[in-house]
């Protein structure tokens, strides 16, 4: 057996195995679903009319029989009940349960995955292949799995019935095996390819349309002409779609015709004929091994075909398990569910020792960069857009891995700590922040919730910590509104400067000794910029870190220390004073951006006259 159906039986092995740990009535009923269907065909295609044939000839009772019809009838009623209770019950009740706990595991390994997956192209297709239609197939495997065991079993019956009348006749069902296994395998070949080759520019198809109908993306698709961008590559990406199509329709169309031809036609009209030819022409084939043979050829050619049917399915089935599979079972670099040590409650220092980072090779973003950082403090970094700021921080809240080089707080490698217990020393305001479509208050609490009045007491302080209380108390259901209006018709949609307040009251609201503001100030006008980061300064505990990330360097005069980078590696460190003494790189990018800051101190020379 080669290495490819040996994968494809353990693929689908590993789909029976998975589903028996979700729903064990699931397999049972199907198992019992299938064995009772090819029991009731073999018998009643052939010993039902072997039985009546042979007790008319021997000129049994019409009571006998009617007795043995009467048995059959009920046997077959009783069949018929079951089936109708598989499907319309069994079926639906399970279905329900194994896509809800599939889907369930896939998320959470999907959360469970380091953040570098999600910027892998070639990983992030696989997730996709993995999401698409994963536990149809999964079902799809127990039923081929008890279709193939039981069906060579009744294929066993039927082969033999008709040996028993004609061995030259089971020659013919050589045809099927040939055109299902032989051609079948090829066209799932093909078909295989066909989809492999269309994922990356069906999700293209996909990004349009989800780009279009978004309301996110509305004023920028209605403001500008990045609708027909869009509809290009749309077009590019269906044109591409067709030419795969068409690259193997033609082998797909010659193939499935060469397949029905051999497994369909040649069979029942090949045996027919033969039958035919035996009973009329040569006169060696009684009408009674006539009429048994016909009857027995109807279930050993369609279960033959089943049979091979079902195993091409199993195989090209396994293909897309492979996904499944591979994801499930693919080991993370930064396990979110990884285990360690208890972080302190408190943070008292933060250092990098001689940390460097790369996304890929040879584009370095961090290099050898080293400092400490003591409770008590508000930092500041600084620099260009990508000068390697907001990476400092995934390093940090251990997102990803230094490529060289060692992160410690409280003097502990991060390497070392309970993953989900180490991110709880931080709370952030991220630059690349998202807003669910749940209301105000979840948004802020992001499921770390208490009691009902506990919990508000804490959305309603962290957001007049964040200078937005007043506007959130407008909205029609307060912090119970729903933001966005995707789910609901009130939602409230608020503007980019409202919805960064949202997300520094956020931070606000997490009790974490490390509070990170990262560019939270970019969609404000220089005003409401300066009244936000007082507002941070004011309200930042004295005994926690505070970190500021900005390219703003208005923003940071009042932090205790400030570090400018560039390039990933720390140019100049010191405070506000100290760097613009130093007339260096800070110095010369603060002067550029002083005009900027004329308004600011402007208004607040007007406020206080």
């Amino acid at each position: 057996m080669n290495n490819k159906k040996f994968k494809s039986i353990r693929n689908n092995a590993y789909a029976v195995k998975t589903i028996w740990s979700i729903s064990k009535s699931r397999v049972l009923h199907t198992a019992a679903n299938t064995a009772g269907g090819y029991v009731a065909w073999i018998f009643y295609s052939i010993f039902f009319v072997r039985y009546l044939i042979n007790a008319i000839m021997n000129e049994a009772s019409f009571g006998t029989i009617m007795l043995f019809v009467g048995i059959c009838f009920a046997v077959f009623c009783a069949k018929s009940l079951y089936d109708s209770y598989y499907k319309s019950y069994v079926l639906p009740l399970t279905d329900n349960k194994v896509y809800r706990k599939l889907y369930e595991k896939l998320y959470a390994k999907a959360r469970n995955v380091e953040l570098r997956c999600y910027e892998n192209a070639e990983f992030y297709s696989r997730y996709t292949m993995a999401l698409e239609n994963s536990a149809e197939k999964m079902t799809t495997s127990v039923r081929c799995f008890f279709a193939i065991v039981f069906g060579i079993a009744a294929e066993v019956v039927a082969f033999t019935s008709i040996y028993l009348i004609d061995p030259l006749a089971v020659l013919f069902v050589a045809f099927p095996v040939f055109g299902n296994l032989v051609i079948g395998s090829k066209l799932s070949k093909i078909f295989n390819a066909r989809y492999a080759e269309n994922v990356k520019p069906t999700r293209a198809v996909g990004y349009v349309n989800r780009v279009i109908h978004l309301s996110e993306f509305a004023k920028e698709v209605r403001c500008s002409n990045i609708f027909e961008v869009m509809m290009n590559r749309y077009e590019n990406a269906v044109k591409e779609i067709c030419v795969t199509f068409d690259k193997y329709g033609r082998k797909a169309v010659a193939l499935s015709t060469l397949h029905s031809f051999l497994s369909y036609t040649v069979v029942f009209e090949g045996i027919m004929l033969y039958a035919a030819y035996r009973a009329i022409v040569s006169q060696t084939l009684s009408l009674a091994e006539l009429a048994i043979m016909f009857s027995a050829m109807v279930p050993c050619s369609w279960i033959l075909i089943g049979l091979s049917d079902n195993i091409r399915d199993a195989l090209a089935n396994a293909k897309y398990l492979q996904y499944f599979r591979g994801f499930m079972e693919y080991k993370e670099s930064i396990p979110e569910d990884s285990d360690g040590e208890s972080p302190d409650i408190s943070v008292s220092s933060i250092e990098f020792r001689n940390v460097s980072f790369e996304y890929n090779e040879d584009e370095k973003i961090i290099d050898n960069l080293s400092f400490t950082i003591t409770a008590n403090q508000i930092v500041a970094f600084v620099g260009h857009n990508g000068a390697g700021k907001t990476t400092i921080m995934k390093l940090l809240f251990r997102l990803y891995d230094p490529t060289s080089g060692e992160i410690l707080v409280n003097g502990i490698n991060i390497k070392r700590y309970n993953l989900k217990a180490y991110r709880n020393l931080f709370a952030a305001a991220f630059q690349d922040y998202k807003i669910m479509s749940m209301s105000v208050s979840e948004n802020i609490l992001m499921g770390d919730c208490g009691d009902n009045r506990t919990d508000e007491r804490t959305v309603e302080e962290s957001l007049k910590r964040a200078g937005i209380f007043d506007k959130v108390q407008k909205l029609p259901s307060g912090i119970d509104t729903i933001l966005t209006k995707e789910f609901d018709e009130d939602g409230a949609v608020l503007s980019g400067g409202e919805i960064q307040k949202i997300i520094v009251a956020r931070a606000f609201a997490k009790n974490s000794p490390v509070k990170v503001f990262d560019e939270p100030s970019s969609a404000l006008d220089p005003i409401a910029e300066y009244e936000l980061y007082r507002n941070i300064m004011e309200q930042s505990d004295r005994h926690d870190i505070t970190f500021f990330i900005s390219h703003r360097l208005s923003t940071v005069k009042d932090a205790d220390i400030v570090f400018m980078l560039e390039n990933g590696a720390v140019a100049e460190v010191g405070t506000h004073s100290e760097l613009m003494s130093q007339n260096g790189v800070y110095c010369k990018m603060y002067t550029m951006q002083a005009q900027n800051y004329l308004a600011v101190e402007n208004a607040e020379e007007v406020a206080a006259v």
